[in-house]
């Protein structure tokens, strides 16, 4: 039985996948052994957020498979609520491929998706979800892309978030390959960012959003659309903001953290928005938003694996106090 103590007090929902990583770096057709992980950028925050402490429920649907057992036991080991996660008998679980990158490059990935368990997601799924318990909704672009039912489920849950006036943050995680067009991925992605309260793009996912350029005018666009803040990820520079959570608008910029090696780089963005989200539900201020968002950003790109970096709250609560103390 569902109990207040237990509902998940964050929503996420989209697609998770198998992920076999390379262990050695080179051309994905000579590469004889793998590592099995977990891949999807709406899990790796969800991941993020469930070790920090925060009651996560994940919505999704997994094959009835052994990829979608695996799945599944590893995001209830990561302590997510897996409550609305279906088992589809008639479909498969995505699966992806990524390479071993060398020098902090962008590895190559190769995705098998094409009508997967997750791809028929709709309306229907989250049709038992208890809004009126959930204090926080994040979303991103990716459920649109995939599918036309995904799509139809991502406007379904931000509205009922909406209205049952949990806070919502979007991340619009651009993937232009899986859209019919450059100006229905802009349309839909821009329409539903105007639906959140905090919005998280990327630099260059900004710019080819709202044709703008500077991070200034790129906020401002997603501000009149109804956003009450707009956090912009800057890559190893670190991140911008402008919006009014606080008494008035303002915006500034945020460094970026220095690593000594990047090892992976997917997955960074989600840790930022981890970090983003994370400290703006914890009460900080959104510049101590962004540094965190900075910080589990800098982390996750110094390990192998999609989600492996992300801290537990004690180690971030380490990493915090160690960084207040430095001059």
């Amino acid at each position: 039985m569902t109990t207040a103590t237990n509902t998940p007090e964050i929503l996420a929902f989209g697609e998770a996948m198998t992920l076999f990583v390379a262990e050695a770096p080179g051309d994905l057709a000579e590469v004889e052994r793998f590592q099995r992980r977990i891949a999807g950028a709406d899990t790796n925050v969800a991941i993020g957020l469930a070790r920090l402490g925060f009651r996560v429920g994940w919505l999704s649907r997994v094959g009835d498979d052994a990829f979608g057992r695996y799945i599944r036991h590893a995001l209830e080991a990561e302590g997510l609520d897996c409550r609305h996660l279906a088992s589809d008998p008639a479909a498969s679980t995505g699966l992806v491929f990524k390479e071993r990158a060398e020098g902090g490059a962008d590895p190559h990935v190769e995705y098998y998706r094409r009508g997967s368990a997750a791809s028929r997601l709709s309306p229907d799924d989250a049709a038992t979800v208890d809004f009126a318990a959930a204090r926080h909704l994040h979303a991103t672009g990716i459920p649109p892309a995939v599918s036309a039912s995904c799509r139809e489920l991502s406007w379904h849950m931000l509205d009922r978030a909406r209205r049952a006036g949990a806070s919502i943050s979007f991340d619009p995680n651009l993937r232009p390959g899986l859209w019919a067009s450059e100006a229905e991925m802009c349309d839909t992605l821009n329409a539903m960012a105007g639906h959140a309260d905090w919005v998280l793009p990327g630099l260059a996912e900004g710019r080819r959003l709202t044709g703008l350029e500077t991070p200034h005018d790129i906020a401002g666009f997603y501000l009149d659309r109804g956003a009450r803040a707009v956090i912009i990820k800057l890559g190893p520079q670190g991140s911008y903001y402008r919006g009014c959570l606080v008494d008035q608008e303002e915006s500034f910029e945020v460094p970026g953290i220095a690593v000594r090696e990047v090892v992976d780089t997917v997955g960074a963005g989600d840790g930022f928005a981890v970090g983003v989200v994370s400290a703006l539900l914890d009460g900080r201020s959104p510049r101590e938003a962004l540094n965190r968002g900075n910080l589990i950003g800098a982390l996750a790109v110094q390990v192998l694996g999609d989600m492996e970096g992300l801290p537990s709250r004690a180690r971030l609560d380490e990493l915090e106090a160690d960084q207040a103390r430095r001059p």
